[in-house]
This record gives structure tokens, C-alpha cells and sequence, in this order.
């Protein structure tokens, strides 16, 4: 029995009539989160980001061009705060650039500098390939079973935009 299946259980003893079956499903969703959250030296190599920190460059990287502090904030669920010293990391080490922005010069544009592309470009098949892994139990249309009940669960919590 893994460690949310001890939980229940445990909870079951003192609430045997509630139904538990939420901490199983959003207990499991949680701790997978956290275990899978960091990504480890193999996959990062020299680069030591933080999940977070690629998670940045990730975007950066998709979006092919400048991206505004506020929109790296909403795709990577973090506040503001966190987001500005993650940026300020980022550009210390030479894988970013903040300017102003030609269309509004109250804002910022931040962009990959080649380092940070290639960063991504080389840390980026290797995530995948751990977090295949990581999803190794499962078989292939049990992994796009889980996606699409994982989606159906995030869509009203997590709203396209």
C-alpha cells in the first residue's frame, strides 16, 4: 500500500462513513507532484535550474520570442514576486534579457538568449524521456486515458487563456 493509501486508511478509522475516495485521487495527484517536481542532476546536467526556473525558459522557448513578466507568471502558476526573482536568476546567469517594450514602456520584454535556447533545447527531449519514466507503469493508452481524465478534472479550475 503506498503512503496515500495508508492515509485513507487511516482517516477511514475515524470517518467510516465519509466517502475518501478525493484523497486518494487528489492525495495521489499532490505527492506525484511534489515527487516529480524537481528534476533531477541527469536530466539538468551542468545547468542547475530549478523546475521552476526551466519552466521559464520552457516558455520563453515556445512562445519563440518576447514574453511579458505577467504572462510567465500565469503559465508557470506562480506570483508575481517569485517571478521577478526568478527572472532576476535567470538574467544573472546569462539566459535571459529584460527590455523595455517597444509597444508599451512601462512593460518589460523578456527573451532566451542562446544560452538559455540551448539550455532548453538540450535539457528538454531529456525531461521528457524521465518523465516517461516516471509514467512507465502505465501503457500507452492508460497514460492517454489518465491525460484526458487529468484535463477534465483542470478544466474548470484551470480555464485556457
Amino acid at each position: 500500500m503506498d503512503v496515500v493509501g495508508r492515509i485513507s486508511a487511516q482517516w477511514r478509522e475515524r470517518y467510516p462513513d465519509l466517502d475518501l475516495s478525493p484523497i486518494e485521487v487528489a492525495g495521489r495527484v499532490r505527492r506525484l507532484g511534489v515527487l516529480a517536481g524537481n528534476l533531477p542532476d541527469r536530466v539538468v546536467g551542468d545547468a542547475r535550474l530549478t523546475r521552476v526556473e526551466f519552466e521559464v525558459l520552457s516558455a520563453l522557448h515556445r512562445a519563440g520570442g518576447a514574453m511579458r513578466p505577467s504572462r510567465l507568471t500565469r503559465e508557470t502558476l506562480s506570483s508575481g514576486a517569485a517571478t521577478t526573482k526568478r527572472l532576476a536568476k535567470l538574467a544573472e546567469e546569462g539566459l535571459i534579457t529584460r527590455s523595455t517594450s517597444g509597444h508599451d514602456r512601462r512593460e518589460v520584454d523578456v527573451r532566451l538568449t542562446d544560452r538559455g535556447r540551448e539550455i532548453v533545447e538540450r535539457v528538454f527531449p531529456a525531461q521528457v524521456e524521465w518523465e516517461r519514466e516516471l509514467l512507465a507503469p502505465l501503457d500507452e493508452g492508460e497514460r492517454a486515458q489518465l491525460a484526458d481524465l487529468l484535463a477534465k478534472v483542470l478544466e474548470p479550475l484551470d480555464p485556457p487563456g
